[in-house]
């Protein structure tokens, strides 16, 4: 019999793990505004904000999965990646320190746990991550924030090489372009998580 939403996303064995939704990605400090105006467009920081208010509420774990380099670069690679190189030509780019770095005010609580990685483009690899994770008794994580280009995509896949199973909250995300966006949840997301809308997990949660 298939397991339903309600099983899999259970409060006592559930985390949600907000992705890069920080001032300096979404925000009104955004080094990205494609990606900041598809989430606009798509109403994703409010929905993500919604999976965010109704977890607490449900006693779900909340971790805010954020990015940030030092003004050194102490502990990131910085030439492995296109991407990354490019982004790196602005020094001040995502520095630890800075307003940039926050969690955007609407998605930000005082309980929540945050856990800051300073390379690479997803949550789990070179984190303590994983270990909170156990130590709080989580078997499924619930994904939203950005992007479908890379860090969502790499929270899934690493999530579930290591064991657990995934809810990826669709209309609480964002890529760019939106078609490709798109795609990525029909042809790669759809192979890793259990894909849902916000409205559905809220339901579950009797929220």
């Amino acid at each position: 019999m298939p397991i339903t939403l309600t099983e899999l996303a259970a409060p006592g064995h559930s985390a949600v793990l907000v992705m890069e939704m920080q001032r300096g990605v979404v925000g009104d400090l955004t080094s990205f505004p494609a990606l900041a105006g598809a989430c606009a467009e798509g109403d994703v920081i409010r929905n993500a904000a919604r999976v965010a208010s109704a977890a607490r509420a449900a006693g779900v774990r909340v971790v805010q999965c954020t990015a940030a380099f030092r003004a050194d670069r102490a502990g990131s690679h910085t030439d492995n990646a296109p991407f990354v190189r490019r982004l790196l030509r602005d020094p001040a780019h995502m520095l630890e320190g800075t307003p940039a770095i926050e969690v955007v005010p609407e998605l930000a609580g005082p309980a929540d746990l945050e856990s800051r990685r300073h390379h690479g483009f997803s949550p789990f690899t070179g984190t303590s991550l994983d270990q909170t994770l156990r130590s709080l008794g989580v078997r499924t994580v619930v994904a939203v924030g950005v992007s479908l280009n890379l860090g969502v995509p790499g929270l899934c896949l690493e999530a579930v090489n290591l064991g657990y199973r995934v809810v990826a909250v669709t209309d609480a995300m964002a890529g760019v372009p939106a078609g490709y966006a798109d795609a990525v949840l029909t042809h790669t997301i759809s192979l890793l998580a259990a894909r849902v809308t916000t409205g559905e997990l809220l339901r579950a949660w009797n929220a």
